[in-house]
Order: C-alpha cells, then structure tokens, then sequence
C-alpha cells in the first residue's frame, strides 16, 4: 500500500499567498469561472491570502469592461486588458488568447513573489507553459489545475490549425511544464490515466472533481417557478442545463426528438449556449423538432429553480474527448437530485459515476431509440425516477459538494511540496474521515441509503445501427 499523503506539522506550515490565473472570474457564469469563485473563497475564508488574475470580460459578452481591481468576498481581483473579438471566429480568439497571454504575464510577474503558489486554469491553454519561468525566478510554487486538456481536444475535434511538427513542440513544453510542477490537479480518473501516459509521474497527480453551486437543494418539479412560467405543468421535462459546443454530440437528441414526435406529455427544457445549441435550435425553427423550450444561461441564484424544472437531466461528450474533458454539469444535477442520461462512452467518467451511484442511463451516441427508453422508463416509473434522483443527491453529498473539493485541495496545498520537497502520494487523496462522518450522517438522517443492488446499476445501450 502506497503511504498516504503527509502534511507538514503546525511549526512547519507558513501563510501563503495564492494566485490563481483564469480569463473569467465572478460575475461570470461560465463553468471554469464558478468553480474558480467558489475555490478561491473558500480558501480564503480559510485564511489563505488569495488574488486572482483574469480578463475584464464575460464569456458571452467579449465587450464587457469589467473594473480593473476589485476585492469579492475577500478575494483580490486583477482584471487585466485585453482585445475583444470574442468566440466567433477562430483568428479572433486567437488574438484574444495572445493579448491574455501578453497581459497576465505582466499581471504574474509584478505581484508573484518568493514562497507564493501560482494556480494555472487551462483557460487559456498552455499558459502555464509560459508562467513556469516566471515561477522560477520568482521562487514561487506551481500547481496546474487542469479542465481540459490542449492541444488533443483541438485536435480530436478536428479544430487543431497548427501544423504536426508545432502540436508535438507544444505537447512535450506542456508535458514538461506538468513534470516541473509541485502538482497537477485533473477533475477525472482518466485525464489522471491521460497525464500518466505522457509521462507525468502519479505522485505529482491529484484527483479532485468538479462540484456545483452549494446552494442548489433538490426540490419538487411542482415547485418550480421557471417549470410553472413555461407552462410546463403536467409534462415530462426532458432537461440541459449549460453549454452545448462542439465537444458535444447532439445528433441522438435530436433522433430521440424525432421518435417521440408530436407527443404532447413530454418536453425538452434547452437552458444555456454553444455552437450546438444554435445548431438545435435551427433544427426547431425549421419545424423539425416539437416541444423544445430555450433559455439562456440563468444567474447562479436561480440554478436550483432551474434544474429543479426537468424530471431529468441530459450530459453529453464525444467519445474521443474521454480523458480530455469531463462535463462539470453532472455534479449541478446530482446537487439537484435529478436522474440523468448520459450520451457518450459507458467507460467514461460520467459513466462511472453514474454506474457507481445508481442514478441514471448511459445511452451510446447514436442511439435515439436507447435514449427514448430511457426517458420512457422514468416517465413511465416515477418512484423510480425518484429513488435515482435520492441516490444522486446521496453520491453529491458524499463525494461532490464544494465541501469535499475544498478539502481535498487543503491537503494539496499542505503536502510536502510546498516544503521544498518532491510531492509524494498525491494520487491517494482521500476526503477527511471527519468530514465523510458528518456527510454520511446527514444522508442517513435524509433518509436517503447510499447502497445499491444490482437492480439498481446503471444501464448502457449498445448502439446497433438502424435501431
């Protein structure tokens, strides 16, 4: 057995400065700037002195002007200046990167100093690449906190520009930035098996996931107010809340969609943005689709009435991005307490937890007919939509609240690689036997088991073309 991760006695610890490096940050409502928000507050309210350096834009509004200096919640905010051609075109988003990149290195460089911990986002990528000299000179520490991984999902999405002699430059100065680290945090099992096969040692890995907002609750369908405001009373919501770009495959939707027909008793409730999104959207204005409602992102203070709204969830991923991306969604569904339907690979990492918890259908792309089953089977057995959608919430308290993250990512920040010594044991973080007492408690005073039996695994359709 591997020796746990050791933290450094009350005499060894000193206080830290902490500063994290992302292009959005609160009042953005993109995932990587909420789970940004969320972590640096409560590392800072935990006494860590923490500052954050991001753009002065919102990830749906390139011409939001954004103050320069701002302090949230006892968080340090430096918006740097930047161009803002936005998302649209390609060489657009490009300059915008390196105007990022030309920015918060200067940002970086003026206010990171000896013994300070700089935490790299892989928004915008390789940017770590470009801050470990700083790091260097500075005498400061790094840790990459990794929501994807480039350049493969470029490439893998059949988007990557760049001849094959450049990506295999930048992929070995990535993977030597990922060495030199004191730690590299993935939010998946397999991107941690992605950064092993590129030769990242698993002592310099840690896994900590993604969480959702803590203020989302399960509550009824029936009481929602967004459900009741559409009109969607009486019907069974088909739910997708937040973006639907090209890592996700929409085809099986819209199969499904199209199977159900005119079948008044279902609805398909589309809340945010994306490139895919328009596409769907198109597919309904041209009259191909029924029942479909479309709304914009909703502010985080509405997320529980939102989710509420559906009967059950939606998450989707393109097979060949496993390992490289893990949908942030799933954990605001599981908060909620809502069965969800997996589109994508059943050795995935939603798949994995979904099998693991009991709460949902793994359904492989392309097949409409395994989706239509599955919705059918919860509309159809409503207790059971129900208990899938308690063992959700059970598995969110369990492993996925900010609660766990928060500590997982305490012991991170407390391992010997902030003494100067190699990190050791990273890949063995397990949560707070205090804390999993207290949460366990809470489920079992819920009334809500976090046992399985077999009948209650997760089910995968096969694909078989023509079904």
């Amino acid at each position: 057995m591997n020796a746990p991760l050791r933290s450094r006695s009350e005499n060894e610890r000193s206080p830290r400065r902490l500063i994290f490096v992302n292009r959005y940050y609160r009042p953005d409502l993109s995932a990587t700037s909420q789970m940004l928000t969320d972590l640096a507050e409560s590392l800072g309210a935990r006494g860590y002195a923490v500052e954050v350096v991001c753009s002065r834009q919102l990830y749906d509004a390139p011409g939001a002007r954004l103050p320069a200096e701002a302090v949230l919640d006892g968080v340090r905010v430096h918006r740097v200046a930047t161009t803002r051609f936005g998302r649209v075109r390609l060489i657009g988003r490009a300059i915008d990167y390196v105007s990022f990149y030309v920015a918060a290195s200067w940002a970086v460089w003026r206010r990171l100093g000896r013994g300070d911990t700089l935490i790299v986002k892989t928004d915008p990528p390789m940017f770590a690449s470009l801050a470990a000299p700083l790091v260097r000179l500075r005498g400061a520490v790094l840790i990459n906190w990794l929501q994807d991984v480039f350049p493969e999902v470029a490439s893998r999405l059949g988007a990557n520009p760049l001849p094959g002699w450049l990506d295999a430059l930048l992929r070995r100065w990535r993977n030597a930035t990922l060495c030199a680290a004191a730690a590299n945090v993935v939010i998946g099992e397999r991107m941690r098996e992605h950064l092993i096969s590129c030769g990242v040692s698993a002592a310099q890995i840690a896994v900590i996931d993604n969480w959702a907002d803590d203020r989302i609750e399960p509550r009824a369908a029936a009481a929602s107010t967004l459900r009741r405001s559409r009109g969607l009373a009486g019907r069974f919501v088909i739910g997708y809340s937040g973006n639907l770009g090209r890592a996700h495959e929409i085809d099986t939707l819209i199969g499904a969609a199209k199977r159900l027909g005119d079948d008044a008793s279902f609805a398909f409730l589309m809340i945010g943005g994306g490139a895919k999104m328009s596409a769907l959207r198109t597919e309904v204005a041209c009259g191909a689709l029924n029942g479909f409602v479309f709304l914009p992102y909703q502010p985080r203070e509405e997320l529980a009435d939102s989710l509420a709204a559906a009967d059950v969830h939606l998450v989707s991923l393109l097979p060949d991005l496993e390992g490289l991306i893990v949908p942030s969604k799933l954990f605001g569904i599981l908060a909620a307490g809502r069965p969800c339907v997996f589109i994508g690979d059943s050795r995935g990492e939603v798949a994995r937890i979904l099998g693991q918890s009991a709460c949902g259908f793994v359904v492989q792309p392309g097949d409409a007919a395994g989706l239509v089953a599955a919705i059918r089977t919860l509309r159809d057995d409503p207790e059971e939509c129900r208990a899938m959608g308690g063992r959700a919430r059970a598995a969110y308290l369990e492993r996925y609240s900010r609660d766990a993250a928060v500590l997982r990512w305490l012991r991170v920040l407390d391992s010997d690689a902030f003494a100067g010594s190699a990190p050791s044991g990273l890949e063995h973080l397990q949560i707070d036997e205090q804390f999993v007492g207290g949460a366990h408690s809470a489920i079992v005073e819920a009334g809500v088991s976090i046992e399985k039996s077999p009948a209650h695994e997760v089910q995968v359709h096969e694909h078989r073309p023509g079904a």
